[in-house]
């Protein structure tokens, strides 16, 4: 199995697994909620990205506009890089910049769920070994 390539075009085609969905949903929240933000997740998987989009593009402005520090910190956490930013601003014209920052964390949260899911089966599979 080889670690799935993500980007913008395909980052839907992650979302259609229930329990990938409520994996990145629960990233995300872990993440913010480090900083006392708090995102949540309704659990219907088939508007996921939606719903976690917009709920972070209100957070995000909110902390652009009241907390920029704040900001920064869950950011560096979420770990997106200003690299990341610029392609993502490059690839996604139709997004203002508060939009793009949402995605980026959606689409770094889901590398982290996939990342941990080939470990662990990398691992499993050598243990069966």
């Amino acid at each position: 199995m080889s670690f799935p390539q993500i980007n913008h075009d395909n980052v839907s085609q992650y979302l259609d697994r229930a329990e990938i969905v409520r994996e990145t949903a629960e990233q995300i929240m872990k993440d913010f909620g480090m900083f006392g933000v708090e995102i949540t997740f309704s659990g219907d998987t088939s508007h996921a990205y939606d719903e976690l989009h917009q709920q972070l593009i209100v957070q995000i402005a909110r902390l652009l506009e009241q907390n920029y520090d704040l900001l920064l910190s869950v950011l560096y956490q979420v770990d997106i890089t200003d690299r990341e930013m610029a392609r993502a601003e490059l690839e996604l014209p139709h997004y203002n910049h508060v939009e793009i920052i949402a995605h980026q964390v959606i689409v770094r949260d889901l590398k982290k769920v996939l990342l941990r899911r080939y470990f662990k089966s990398q691992n499993q599979q050598r243990d069966n070994l």
